[in-house]
């Protein structure tokens, strides 16, 4: 009888692990892995302001994306102004150093959701695990070092 209450844990703990952890961890990676992107976005433009404001860049001709990987070249006549997606496409004009403000108060902000979703994540698991569902596995292990021993 106590086997198969065993198997009755595990085959829960099992579900469990399917029906809840399983779908959490890939939405939790699919957000990381947005987060990690907009994280990736604000230090590449943070870095090429730098490297205006370092190399007193007043214009210059680049490459712009028009879509489906079609570019065209462009030339910007004043680099002193520059616009930034702020998000639901809208595009905000800012100088340099407006720039430079945004994209700090934005990673902070970032670095604070990723520090939330951190905690969410520990809370759920702990709570998984002070409800019993790891108790099956400790006691199998527990059984298992007894059989080693003996």
């Amino acid at each position: 009888m106590e086997d198969s209450a065993r198997r009755e844990k595990v085959r829960k703990y099992e579900e469990f692990v399917d029906k809840r952890l399983k779908p959490d961890l890939i939405h939790a990676i699919s957000q990381r892995d947005k987060v990690f992107e907009q994280q990736k976005i604000f230090a590449d433009l943070r870095r090429n302001i730098e490297n205006l404001e370092k190399n007193s860049v007043t214009s210059l001709r680049t490459l712009v994306n028009l879509g489906s990987e079609v570019y065209l070249q462009a030339e910007v006549p004043d680099t002193q102004r520059i616009f930034v997606d702020v998000g639901f496409g809208f595009h905000v004009e800012f100088t340099w150093s407006e720039a430079l403000n945004y994209i700090e108060k934005r990673e902070e902000k970032i670095a604070r959701f990723v520090k939330g979703f951190e905690n969410y994540f520990n809370f759920r698991l702990r709570n998984s695990y002070q409800s019993g569902y790891f108790d099956v596995y400790q006691q199998a292990a527990q059984e298992m070092m007894k059989k080693n021993r003996d």
